[in-house]
């Protein structure tokens, strides 16, 4: 399967080849009248929401569904925001339309909608910022209509004075995303980052994801302490290998990013934000162990409360 076959950076790649000659379906709208009225569940994470953290999961955990089924599964656990990727399904029945700025206006009131019926909200996007600044108005036009707080990408260094003007007049940030060395990443390591946003604004900041500092072989903890306060969001992502490119993601705490460690830094600098899992093992069990990540999170919250 081609889900199987590709990592992040290969399953866009894959996708386009196998959506090639598959045109845009209309929206039917017929979908509200046809879906019952449902109860969002509770939230699964009241601590760590007075810790000032907001638990979110980066759709691409949930690759091999639709943003819509994956919606009922993160109500299901209690997650109650999303953090959609540009290149992702965004219904079973339409594979072709994806949860980006190419939806047409009825198409994205419908999302909006399913999403507002559901308590969920959508305070990240990961977007394709890449070198070309004649698209970025349209994605930061759609990001402001889906409520977005944050992009999360990967532009070169040389746009990001476009990408700063934008984010003061659109009022969105912009999170830099690492990727591991090897993989074509530009900012796998933490210092070419910083270097790249000196002198740029509080809007562009970091999106660290410690999984991939695993991958690379980084100290997790050092790598956070040089983002300090350019951290805006982060990935929460465990690996079992330090070192690998292709280690497997873990549940949070039971891998080598030493998790309890990095939550309790967080904690110390008083750090307030989106804390976005994501978990690339495609796993048989994935929806219990990306419950237990977020259980893991919850856990740590109630006990700094005490």
């Amino acid at each position: 399967m081609i889900l199987k076959a590709c990592n992040r950076r290969e399953f866009l790649k894959c996708a386009m080849t196998a959506g090639a000659g598959v045109g845009l379906t209309a929206t039917t709208g017929s979908w509200a009248a046809q879906t019952p009225a449902v109860k969002p569940t509770s939230l699964s994470t009241p601590n760590a929401e007075k810790l000032g953290w907001r638990l979110c999961c980066q759709l691409y955990t949930f690759r091999d569904r639709s943003f819509y089924e994956t919606l009922t599964v993160l109500d299901g656990i209690g997650v109650r925001l999303v953090e959609p990727a540009f290149f992702l399904p965004l219904s079973k029945e339409r594979p072709d339309l994806k949860t980006s700025e190419a939806l047409s206006p009825d198409q994205r009131r419908e999302m909006r909608q399913r999403m507002s019926d559901l308590g969920i909200a959508m305070p990240n996007y990961y977007a394709p910022l890449d070198s070309d600044p004649k698209a970025y108005r349209k994605i930061f036009d759609f990001a402001r209509e889906m409520g977005v707080e944050t992009l999360v990408a990967e532009p070169p260094a040389e746009v990001f004075e476009t990408l700063d003007g934008l984010c003061q007049e659109y009022k969105i940030n912009l999170a830099v995303h690492n990727h591991p060395e090897g993989s074509g990443s530009k900012y796998w390591n933490p210092d070419t980052f910083m270097k790249a946003c000196e002198g740029r604004s509080a809007r562009i900041g970091a999106c660290p994801d410690t999984g991939h500092w695993v991958r690379s072989g980084l100290d997790t903890l050092e790598s956070l302490r040089k983002y300090h306060k350019r951290i805006l969001t982060v990935h929460l992502k465990d690996a079992a290998e330090s070192g690998k490119r292709d280690s497997r993601d873990v549940p949070l705490g039971t891998g080598k990013a030493n998790y309890a460690a990095i939550l309790k830094q967080l904690h110390d600098w008083k750090w307030r934000g989106v804390m976005t899992v994501e978990y690339e093992h495609q796993s048989p069990q994935l929806v219990a162990e990306v419950a237990q990540c977020v259980k893991f999170v919850e856990d740590f919250a109630t006990n700094a409360r005490k």
